[in-house]
């Protein structure tokens, strides 16, 4: 069986730089950060007091206010995305065979505010158990496609990916495969998280997985600077429209990129510390190449992981310098997470919409908050550092990794016919 090519034909992104895509990617190229003290509750009494969160939006900007309220905050960001998405791919619905429109959306936690929300009203009341009828389908993670299914009438193939932080990029790689297998024209994939709340935080911080540089959050997030000290939370959400290349032309779609290959491994060493020597995430941009049948020496650009975690950035680096030997100097490699922070399961989505849009405008967006150089890192390696760069991008590699051990990676090119 010949597989079908998969392009990317819509965008969508609602981030803690950007409602937009545009504005996303704005802030992208210029450096802005988007840590900021929380606001979504008090957090005084809690070791970090900062987060990237998303600025300004309006669930009633896209929901009636009743339906709104029956919803949690990270269904509220994947309908944005993913309503940006479908309107940025042009997609008339009630002229195309929506049986074979699908949705896979990904998540990491899912409802958490619902959760937290249900469960502490429960504990301060007498006991007795008045628990909102729509607790239970707010919370769960697979909501999210079913919402978004249900507004634009949507029958193809429908579920929710969870590997932690790799969520969304495993959700991308079915989507990827259920296209290129014909199973499907198109697919609205991407990811969604809100876990910037009480229990969020708490349980972060409780595992000293936090940055904690409460006198300085906007340059918090550093990526390969010898003085990280953990992740910034973020929140949002990012939507990628997946479709048949042949699909797309007979309908005149634009075209931002071709995908070529999904990538997928597991560290099988811990439940949150990546393997040291970088194992797992060798495999897996090696899964991914060996998939899109390409080589080292044709990737351009890394969007990687980078979560600005001690630990996690030095494997990263040694799987890259492992698996692109000499091309590894080549390569520019950038985190994005050193403005939007980490999105958790909606990091691979808005991850590879940054990595899409390089190999469109053939810019490398950079890696802020660097200050000190780490002797632990090859000198000659391109980290992107402070400032955006501009070089050909011809195909770009975006990794993500999960608590558990999960690893995905997905790569996309330019199109040519």
């Amino acid at each position: 069986m010949e597989l079908k090519r998969v392009v990317v034909t819509g965008l969508g992104a609602l981030t803690p730089i950007g409602n937009t895509v545009p504005e996303y990617w704005n802030s992208l190229i210029n450096g802005v950060s988007g840590a900021a003290p929380i606001t979504h509750y008090d957090p005084e009494k809690f070791r970090t007091k900062f987060a990237c969160e998303v600025k300004n939006f309006n669930p009633e900007d896209f929901l009636e206010k009743k339906e709104a309220r029956k919803l949690d905050p990270f269904v509220h960001y994947a309908i944005a995305a993913s309503d940006e998405a479908i309107k940025d791919a042009g997609l008339d619905f009630p002229n195309l065979d929506t049986n074979r429109i699908g949705v896979i959306w990904g998540s990491g936690i899912g409802g958490l505010k619902t959760f937290t929300d249900e469960v502490m009203n429960f504990a301060n009341g007498d006991g007795t158990p008045r628990f909102n009828p729509f607790f239970i389908p707010k919370m769960i993670l697979d909501i999210a496609p079913g919402h978004i299914s249900i507004r634009h009438g949507l029958r193809g193939p429908n579920f929710s990916t969870v590997s932690a932080c790799a969520s969304s990029t495993n959700a991308l790689i079915d989507a990827f495969n259920y296209i290129r297998l014909d199973m499907a024209d198109i697919i609205v994939s991407g990811g969604s998280e809100a876990i910037i709340n009480e229990a969020g935080m708490g349980g972060f911080n409780a595992m000293h997985a936090l940055s904690t540089r409460n006198d300085d959050p906007t340059t918090a997030s550093r990526p390969f600077d010898k003085d990280r000290d953990g992740f910034v939370a973020g929140e949002g959400a990012g939507s990628i429209i997946l479709e048949e290349l042949e699909h797309a032309l007979a309908r005149g779609a634009k075209i931002y990129a071709e995908m070529v290959g999904g990538g997928m491994s597991a560290d099988a060493n811990h439940i949150t510390a990546p393997h040291p020597e970088g194992l797992g995430a060798k495999l897996v941009m090696t899964n991914a190449l060996r998939d899109a049948h390409m080589t080292p020496a044709d990737i351009d650009y890394i969007n990687v992981h980078g979560t600005s975690t001690p630990l996690g950035d030095i494997s990263e680096v040694k799987a890259i310098l492992h698996m692109f030997e000499e091309d590894a100097f080549r390569l520019n490699i950038s985190s994005t997470k050193s403005m939007t922070g980490h999105l958790l399961g909606a990091a691979g989505a808005v991850e590879a919409i940054a990595a899409i849009l390089s190999v469109q405008n053939d810019i490398v967006p950079p890696t802020i908050n660097h200050f000190t150089d780490d002797p632990s890192f090859d000198p000659r390696l391109n980290f992107t550092f402070n400032k955006a760069q501009k070089r050909t991008v011809n195909a770009a590699l975006s990794n993500t990794f999960g608590f558990g051990g999960h690893n995905a990676s997905v790569i996309f090119k330019k199109y040519k016919a």
